[in-house]
């Protein structure tokens, strides 16, 4: 059972970076990040696959935010940059032990989830 923590969520005025954490026990295949904004569904937001790093991005962050790991590969980042309101949301760190058909954008195909970390941009 894959168990996950996050973390570094803030407040931050517009244009402001932050640097949000978690920390994933147990071996996986892929973690990700997704937010939920008031009243919205869940969005993909970055992904990495555990061994060969291969890294995702929804269109609308690309370029401004950065889905990296540890070396020990059990940390997984993102770096988020020149942030907006519409970052706006709580984020979750979700992972999943193997390889699935599904896109890496469905929150469906994760079966780990940490508790979410606030970001406020205003």
């Amino acid at each position: 059972h894959v168990q996950l923590v996050e973390s570094g969520g803030a407040s931050v005025q517009a244009g402001g970076s932050l640097r949000l954490s978690c920390t994933v026990s147990g071996d996986t295949y892929i973690k990700a990040w997704f937010r939920q904004a008031p009243g919205k569904e869940r969005e993909a937001v970055a992904s990495i696959l555990r061994l060969s790093e291969i890294t995702e991005y929804t269109d609308s962050v690309k370029r401004l935010f950065r889905i990296t790991q540890d070396s020990a590969r059990s940390t997984v980042f993102l770096q988020m940059d020149r942030l907006t309101p519409e970052d706006t949301g709580t984020y979750y760190c979700a992972a999943d032990e193997m390889w699935r058909p599904e896109s890496w954008m469905m929150a469906a195909r994760y079966h780990n989830w940490g508790q979410g970390t606030q970001v406020t941009v205003s």
